[in-house]
C-alpha cells in the first residue's frame, strides 16, 4: 500500500427494468448493451452485492473469474473497484481473471466464501458482437436459487446510486496478494491472485485414481485421445490436468489458449459446433474425444469413428459406473437427480440400484438443496451438464475423467460401453427442436393456447400412428416442482404428454439467453429390444407429427406467419 487512501465514490444512477436474472442468479445479455449502455453493468454488480445482507458482507470474501471472453477484464476490474467500495474484505481472483465455473463453486466451498461473482455467457458466442453475462454463485457454491434472483431484480428495479472506487486499479497478472487502504476503511481491501486451476486440481485427487487414469492414458496400449477447449476457459485445465498430470500428450489438447472470441467460434460442445474435433474422431486415430463449452461446465464425449454419446446416455452411464469412482466407493450413493426434459435413461437404472430419482425443473439450482441435505449424489441435464455432490455446479472436466475411469476399470471401448448399457437397459431415442428468437409475449399465448389443448381431457386417449408404432397419450400435464428440503412450489415448468409407452413430448419456454425467447420441444422413445437399438431416431418422426399436426394448430390462433417461426433448429442430439 502507498500513496493516499483510495477514495469511494458514490454515482447516482437510473434503473433499467430488464436486468431480471433469467436463473441462478444470472444476467445474459448482447455485449454492446454491457458496454455501451450507461452503468448497465454497475447497476447489475451493486444489486447482486446489496442483496447480500449488510453484515454478511462487510469484510467477507468472495471469489471473481471469467471464461476471458471480450469485455472480461474491463468488468473484472469494475466488479473489483465496487466489492472494495461495498465492505468486501477480500477478493480471491484466478490469474489473468481466469476460472471455470467448477473452480468458482470449488474455491467458494474450500474458503467458506459469501459468494463469487462469474463473468460468462456460458456456450454462447463471444467478442463485441456476441454475448456477456454475469452470474452470481451464493455461499454453498451454487448458483443463486430464485428468492436471491427475485431480490436482485427487485432491487435492480429501484437502485439510486452505486458505490465504486474508480481509482483502485489491480494486476491481474501478478500471483499473489495485493492491499488497498481506502478512504473511511479500518482495515485494507486485499486481493489474491490466485493459479485457477491448482485449488480445483487438488480436489479432483481426492475424488479419483488418478494412476488408473495415467496408466490407461500413457501405459503399454495406450488410450489416445483427443480434447478441445474450444478456445473458452478449460485450456489451461485442460493442459494441466490431462496433459501434466495424467500424462496425455501435450497434442492430446487443441484449442487452449482461451481468446476474447474464442476464435470466431461458437463455443457450444455439440456436433454442430465442435466440428474440429468431430472430423478428427472420425478418423479412427483416436479412441477418446471430448469437449467443453467456455465456462467449462458443459461437456460432449465421443468414442471412436466419432461415436456420439448423447447427454442423457452419459448421465446413466456415469450413474451405473459409480463403483468405478473412489468417492463413490467412499460416500456410498443416495440418490439422483435429473432436469425433467431429460431422458428417463437415468430413472431405469437408479431403479436397478434402488435409490430415488428427483425429477426437477431446468436449471442447476434446483439441485443444491438435493445435494445440501443428502439426498442426492449424482445429477444431470439434457444440454451435457453433469456433476455430483463435490461442487453445487455442473462440473465438464469432473465429468470426463468418470469416463477415462470408467474406460480404465471395464478395458472396452467409448462404443462398446454405450452398446453394453443399451442392452441392459434399452435404448432412450431423444432429439430437441428450438424455435429460437420469439418475442415473449408471443410465446406466453402460444403456451398458454398450447396448454390448454394438451391438457384437455378429451387429448387423453388420442393416437398417432408412426410407420408401424401407436403412440397413445397416456397423461398430459404443466409440470410443477415441490422440493422435498423446503416445500417451494415452481409452476409452469413446460407441458408434459406422456404416451403408454412411457415415450414423452415436452414443450418449455426458455428465456436464457437473452431478451427474446425460445420455445423447446423434447422428444423421447424407449426402444426394449436390442434389435431396434441401431435405427434412426424414429421419435424424430413422432416430433415432426405433433410439431406439424399439434403445434400450428396453436400457432395459428396467433398467426404464425406474423411470428416468423420458421422452422426450429434441430438439435445435435437428433444425429446419434
Amino acid at each position: 500500500m502507498e500513496g493516499s487512501p483510495i477514495p469511494v465514490l458514490t454515482v447516482p444512477t437510473v434503473p433499467y427494468e430488464d436486468q431480471r436474472p433469467a436463473g441462478g442468479g444470472g444476467l445474459r445479455r448482447p455485449t454492446g448493451l454491457f458496454e455501451g449502455q450507461r452503468n448497465y453493468l454497475p447497476n447489475f454488480i451493486q444489486s447482486v452485492l446489496s442483496s447480500i445482507d449488510l453484515r454478511d458482507r462487510q469484510g467477507c470474501t468472495m471469489v471473481v473469474g471469467s471464461d476471458g471472453r471480450y469485455f472480461s477484464r474491463t468488468a473484472t476490474e469494475i466488479v473489483v473497484q465496487m466489492a472494495a467500495a461495498n465492505g468486501i474484505g477480500r477478493l480471491i481472483i484466478g490469474q489473468n481473471g481466469i476460472l471455470s465455473t467448477p473452480a468458482v463453486s470449488c474455491i467458494i466451498r474450500k474458503i467458506k466464501a459469501a459468494g463469487g461473482i462469474i463473468l460468462t455467457a456460458s456456450h454462447c458466442p463471444g467478442g463485441p458482437a456476441g454475448e456477456f453475462g454475469v452470474k452470481f454463485n451464493v455461499a454453498n457454491g451454487g448458483p443463486a436459487p430464485d428468492v436471491v434472483s427475485d431480490k436482485i431484480y427487485q432491487i435492480s428495479k429501484t437502485i439510486e446510486e452505486y458505490a465504486i472506487c474508480p481509482d483502485l486499479r489491480i494486476d491481474l497478472s501478478r500471483l499473489g496478494r495485493q492491499e488497498f487502504d481506502l478512504e473511511n476503511k479500518f482495515k485494507p481491501f486485499r486481493v489474491e491472485i490466485v493459479d485457477p486451476v491448482d485449488i480445483y486440481l487438488n480436489l479432483l485427487r481426492t475424488i479419483f485414481d488418478f494412476n488408473a487414469i495415467k496408466s490407461l492414458l500413457t501405459g503399454p496400449g495406450q488410450l489416445k485421445i483427443r480434447v478441445d477447449a474450444m478456445h473458452g476457459v478449460m485450456g489451461p485445465y485442460v493442459r494441466k490436468v490431462l496433459c501434466d498430470e495424467l500424462g496425455a500428450p501435450a497434442n492430446s489438447a487443441i484449442n487452449c489458449v482461451p481468446l476474447e472470441d474464442f476464435g470466431g467460434q461458437h463455443p457450444d460442445p455439440n456436433l454442430t459446433y465442435a466440428t474440429t474435433l468431430l472430423e478428427a474422431m472420425k478418423g479412427g486415430e483416436y479412441g477418446f474425444g471430448a469437449a467443453f463449452d467456455a465456462d467449462g461446465d458443459r461437456y460432449m464425449i465421443l468414442g471412436q469413428n466419432g461415436f456420439f454419446v448423447s447427454p442423457s446416455d452419459s448421465l446413466a452411464i456415469i450413474a451405473a459406473n459409480l463403483s468405478c469412482i473412489p468417492y463413490f466407493r467412499q460416500m456410498g450413493v443416495r440418490g439422483f437427480g435429473r432436469s425433467m426434459p431429460t431422458s428417463t435413461a437415468l430413472d431405469r437404472v437408479a431403479k436397478s440400484m434402488k435409490v430415488p430419482v428427483y425429477e426437477t425443473p431446468a436449471g442447476w439450482r434446483f439441485f443444491s438443496n438435493l445435494m445440501d441435505s443428502g439426498r442426492c449424489s449424482l445429477c444431470g441435464e439434457e444440454s451435457f451438464g453433469t456433476g455430483s455432490d463435490h461442487l453445487r455446479e455442473k462440473d465438464g472436466l469432473w465429468a470426463v475423467l468418470v469416463w477415462l475411469s470408467i474406460l480404465a476399470a471395464r478395458k472396452q471401448s467409448v462404443e462398446e460401453i454405450v452398446r453394453d448399457h443399451w442392452a441392459k437397459f434399452g435404448r432412450h431415442y431423444y432429439c430437441r427442436f428450438d424455435y429460437e428468437g420469439l418475442e415473449p409475449k408471443a410465446t406466453y399465448y402460444i403456451m398458454r393456447d398450447l396448454e390448454a389443448l394438451v391438457t384437455d381431457k378429451s387429448f387423453i386417449g388420442q393416437q398417432f400412428a408412426v410407420g408401424n408404432h401407436v403412440y397413445s397419450v397416456a397423461k398430459t400435464d404443466c409440470f410443477e416442482y415441490v422440493d422435498p428440503v423446503d416445500g417451494t412450489v415452481t409452476k409452469k415448468q413446460g407441458l408434459r404428454i406422456i404416451f403408454s409407452d412411457a415415450s414423452r413430448l415436452i414443450f418449455r419456454l426458455s428465456s436464457s439467453s437473452g431478451m427474446r425467447a425460445t420455445i423447446r420441444l423434447y422428444a423421447e422413445s424407449y426402444e426394449r429390444d436390442p434389435g431396434g437399438h441401431d435405427q434412426e431416431p424414429q421419435v424424430w418422426l413422432a416430433a415432426q407429427l405433433l410439431r406439424y399436426k399439434e403445434c400450428h394448430i396453436v400457432l395459428g390462433l396467433h398467426g404464425t406467419d406474423d411470428l416468423q417461426l420458421g422452422h426450429p433448429s434441430l438439435s445435435w442430439q437428433e444425429t446419434q
